[in-house]
């Protein structure tokens, strides 16, 4: 086999951790005490669909090795794991500001770390768990980091309209617990692979699809936790038809 033709799917891979990389890094103020949440969102979704093209690649190329699993995991535990959770932790900190709570945040805004952690585990499970071939159990990591991703591009296009809400302790408390729950639920959810196209087979893929193309029309980037809120609702109405 050609080292070269091998080796392309790690490379996109490794696109998706430089990406992850790079979001940590707009996470953070720079040198003039500016953040850049919305490039750092920006860089995560890239992630994302480096994520999907390195997959896609590497069936195209008729290319799998035990590397390229490894290395698209560890990737993945930057990206989607590492990456959201720091920025859920500096959105806590930022909410302290608006914060109704009769105690200061202080120490607490490191729960935000449970969602790397459980993103770590969720990866570890998926390579271990021979179950997971055509669907998943429990929420996808790229899917959980584009949730958090989506909020300060939320922020930023909404010209203030939901600040009270995505920068409220009670907010984002409840959905680093809720979303380090999803990751490693016992839930079967959809996976986008498709054994053959016919509609009778592939109906809540079709929906869930659908849903994400008409969403992201209508709503803009309140289309992404709209359409991840779908597939988990269709994954739970189609259970029979995904396993």
């Amino acid at each position: 086999m050609n080292p070269i033709k091998q080796h392309i799917p790690n490379a996109v891979t490794a696109l998706n951790l430089i990406c992850g990389c790079i979001a940590i890094n707009y996470v953070f103020p720079d040198v003039m005490g500016y953040d850049n949440w919305v490039y750092a969102s920006y860089f995560i979704l890239a992630a994302t669909v480096c994520d999907f093209f390195d997959g896609l690649v590497a069936r195209a190329l008729h290319v799998h090795s035990e590397l390229g699993k490894q290395l698209d995991s560890l990737a993945d535990v930057v990206s989607f794991g590492v990456a959201p959770a720091f920025l859920l932790m500096k959105m806590v900190e930022k909410a302290d500001q608006w914060s109704l709570m009769p105690f200061s945040i202080g120490i607490s805004k490191y729960l935000a770390l449970l969602v790397a952690v459980f993103s770590a585990v969720r990866l570890a499970k998926f390579n271990t768990d021979t179950r997971q071939s055509h669907h998943f159990i429990g929420l996808p990591t790229p899917a959980n980091a584009m949730l958090i991703a989506s909020l300060p591009l939320i922020i930023e296009f909404g010209n203030g309209r939901y600040d009270f809400i995505m920068l409220s302790p009670w907010f984002l408390f409840p959905l680093i617990f809720i979303s380090s729950f999803l990751l490693v639920a016992p839930l079967p959810l959809i996976a986008l692979k498709f054994k053959n196209y016919s509609l009778q087979d592939n109906k809540p893929r079709y929906l869930l699809i659908a849903t994400g193309v008409l969403c992201a029309a209508l709503f803009g980037f309140f289309a992404i936790p709209i359409t991840i809120a779908a597939y988990l609702l269709l994954s739970v109405l189609f259970k029979d038809l995904i396993t």
